[in-house]
């Protein structure tokens, strides 16, 4: 079962090192593949997410349970993220791929389609800090399933 983290742009500092750190911790527990496209210049806003959107799903394998992050998500634990991967693992599943649009967010067609909508925060947050946050989460995630002392929830 593979992980793919797919996200509009690449990260800048200052939060480069800490998402690099943790997406490194993640692979630790799941062939954790990341994928960036580059973010659209240029356009009205509805051309720049339809496009950015369009290149992030044409990056993930048929097969794989595409999850979207979106503010008007669901609300996942720790607990319930850590479950809905070892699920997968364990059915020989081909994998998740959580999809981080930019700055303007992911298309409603690309929203549509995803399995599962997944909100880290009711608060709006830079799609850098998003992608940061997911990464630490699938490593809290791996810990949470082999019963590793990180996770104090």
């Amino acid at each position: 079962m593979k992980v793919i983290l797919a996200a509009v742009g690449r990260p800048g500092p200052p939060l480069r090192d800490a998402i690099a750190e943790y997406e490194t911790r993640a692979g630790r527990y799941w062939p954790l593949q990341v994928v960036e496209v580059k973010e659209t210049r240029g356009g009205d806003d509805a051309r720049i997410v339809a496009d950015e959107s369009e290149r992030l799903v044409a990056r993930v394998p048929d097969g794989v349970e595409q999850v979207a992050l979106t503010r008007k998500g669901e609300r996942w634990s720790s607990r319930k993220l850590a479950r809905f991967l070892q699920e997968k693992a364990v059915h020989g599943h081909p994998g998740a791929a959580f999809l981080i649009g930019g700055a303007l967010g992911l298309s409603d067609e690309t929203l549509s389609r995803a399995r599962h909508r997944l909100s880290l925060s009711s608060f709006t947050m830079p799609h850098e800090l998003a992608r940061l946050v997911l990464a630490e989460q699938l490593y809290r995630a791996g810990t949470i399933v082999r019963g590793e002392p990180y996770h104090k929830g």
